[in-house]
């Protein structure tokens, strides 16, 4: 459904008002407004212009989220969230509680993010990545996600733990459990994570494009228009010797 701004919230018992924006597309069976387990959080929900919420999608009490906001299916934002503009959260994926999230950021299928992690702008989280917030489980006394700066890129099944910062423009390999920081720029990749250069020495394996200059990825670089994708499907390139 289509309309101006509105307020609208589920049918749940509980749930607060929701302020909806402009040029919203809200499937059926989302639930907005949704009301916290936890006591005492309090206050309407906001979503921006021209949001896409799919089936299924459950966005809870107390959250704020910037325009252009869009959700795979399942996905499920918990309460006292700060969502910026532009952002993706794909299928069956989850914000918990009280996360600062920035412009443009793309959080892929299957991920967990932990209750109290700031991802900065641009940031992307690959599919299956899990974010963890409590060194010494389950006391939560001193419980804080990690923070990953501006334009880092964490690759699939990553494991990122609690309290550390990962650099901006760096980038953590597929499969790596990082337990310390990440410098701005670097590559991380490992069990336990460790630093193996800067993202700039990264090739692309058919040579088509730098992948990163000054840490910043082809895509968000003038020649990303330039430069037609491949014909598929793709043979990967034998290694030179």
């Amino acid at each position: 459904m289509k309309s101006e701004v509105r307020s609208m919230k589920s049918d749940v018992p509980g749930s607060v008002d929701v302020q909806l924006g402009a040029e919203s597309v809200i499937d059926p069976g989302v639930l907005l407004g949704y009301p916290s387990g936890r006591a005492g959080v309090i206050g309407r929900t906001r979503i921006g212009r021209a949001a896409r919420i799919r089936a299924g999608t459950i966005i809870y009490a107390a959250v704020d989220i910037g325009e252009d906001f869009e959700t795979g299916h399942h996905a499920v934002v918990r309460e006292e969230n700060k969502i910026g503009r532009h952002c993706t959260l794909w299928n069956n994926s989850t914000i918990d509680y009280a996360c600062v999230i920035g412009d443009r950021v793309k959080i892929h299928c299957n991920v967990y993010v932990a209750q109290f992690t700031i991802l900065e702008d641009d940031v992307f989280l690959a599919p299956g990545v899990t974010i963890a917030n409590d060194p010494h489980p389950i006391c939560t006394k001193c419980m804080q996600g990690p923070t990953i700066k501006k334009g880092a890129r964490i690759g699939v099944n990553v494991t990122l733990l609690p309290l550390i910062t990962i650099g901006e423009n760096a980038l953590v390999g597929a499969g790596s459990v990082v337990t310390a920081d990440v410098p701005a720029g670097m590559f991380a990749a490992g069990n336990p994570a460790r630093v193996m250069g800067p993202v700039d020495s990264l090739e692309c394996p058919f040579g088509i494009v730098i992948p990163y200059v000054d840490g910043v990825d082809v895509r968000r670089r003038p020649e990303w228009t330039d430069v037609p994708a491949l014909t598929r499907p793709i043979t990967k390139p034998l290694k030179h010797r």
